[in-house]
């Protein structure tokens, strides 16, 4: 069982109540099973759901919290039947570090709709223990929510593939939006609609950035290489695309209308919802008479994680990222709030501990 007094041989930031507020901490991580790798993190990427969870937004947060999804670091030590990894390899964990590898879904490389999969903080897993992220020194996981970084590939930019990269990689790919010559749409540019404007760049699709500000128009075509910008408020320059695009990627977080933008697809399109807005509200016309698709998508299995890593490195794409340490976690997640980052914070671990 994991300790979570002051002591412990793992450093790391948690809050303490729904103020949100991180501060140092100490617990114990597990010792390595059989199957077990430890990785000595060294970058964490700053995600939403860290928001959601130090501020008990969803009122299931099981204080101290420690979070932290998008981790990146180096092999230290690993079990007696790991045949993957080694001493030194560059390694990253996702959202999940368990699930029940034995359902369906599991047996699918599908372990992210596992009924049991374990989240990688503020879950109880099956020891008993609770999870705890990787705003901390180093982590221990079963193999399985382990993935290689190629070699090369920087693990400040590897972080926020780990949930930003794979959950738009994810839609994509299963809906087949990697044919070259095709367009993509991309509703909101943070740090999921920016990792959507690269990966459809590298599958050879023309993009289109639909966004409420303005201010991002140089940076989504002249950063991102997007080949069209667009103000969703504005009627005309949403008519003007009607039925003109095969896909689109929602990455917009708050509540929006869906029946604009379903009436830009083609016959036979498909939108994908990566986003949790409190609604959803749409015309079955809006389905029903171009043949559209509506679908939802929430990050991806350990085979799809994998296969991204391989993608990102061979095509060089890499996140747009602000690297920080952890004593500016608080003010990095109020700066997140105000959408005020580009396009993903990054923590230095490795440095912040010293």
């Amino acid at each position: 069982m994991a300790s979570e007094s002051g002591d412990g041989n793992c450093n790391a930031w948690a809050a303490r109540d729904p103020s949100g507020v991180l501060s140092p901490y100490k617990f114990n991580r597990r010792l390595v099973q059989s199957g077990d790798v430890s990785l000595k993190i060294t970058h964490c990427g700053v995600c939403y759901a860290d928001v959601i969870c130090t501020r008990n937004v969803h009122n299931d947060s099981i204080y101290p919290v420690v979070p932290g999804h998008e981790i990146a670091g180096v092999v230290t030590e690993v079990g007696s039947d790991v045949k993957g990894f080694k001493v030194g390899d560059h390694v990253g964990v996702g959202t999940y570090v368990n699930s029940c590898r034995d359902c369906e879904n599991c047996n699918s490389s599908l372990e992210n709709h596992c009924p049991e999969t374990v989240f990688t903080y503020n879950r109880i897993d099956t020891d008993g223990t609770v999870t705890k992220g990787g705003y901390s020194t180093h982590i221990v996981v079963h193999e399985r929510y382990c993935f290689k970084i190629p070699d090369g590939y920087p693990l400040a930019k590897a972080a926020p593939l780990l949930c930003a990269g794979i959950t738009v990689y994810t839609p994509m790919v299963r809906h087949n939006m990697n044919q070259p010559g095709k367009s993509l749409g991309v509703i909101g540019l943070g740090g999921l609609g920016h990792m959507a404007v690269k990966f459809g760049k590298a599958f050879g699709l023309k993009v289109t950035v639909f966004s409420t500000s303005e201010s991002k128009r140089d940076e989504a075509i002249n950063l991102l290489g997007a080949d069209n910008f667009v103000i969703s408020s504005n009627t005309q320059q949403m008519e003007s695309l009607k039925n003109s695009l095969h896909f689109i990627v929602d990455t917009a977080a708050g509540d929006h209308p869906f029946d604009p933008y379903l009436s830009l697809l083609k016959v036979g399109g498909v939108m994908a919802l990566v986003g949790f807005p409190s609604e959803i509200k749409l015309h079955p016309t809006s389905l029903n008479l171009g043949s559209r698709t509506l679908s939802g998508s929430i990050v991806g299995g350990t085979k799809d994680i994998q296969e991204m890593l391989i993608f990102c490195a061979a095509n060089k794409i890499y996140p747009e990222i602000e690297i920080i340490k952890i004593d500016y976690i608080d003010e990095a997640l109020t700066r997140l709030i105000k959408r005020d980052v580009k396009y993903r914070f990054v923590i230095d671990i490795e440095n912040s501990f010293k």
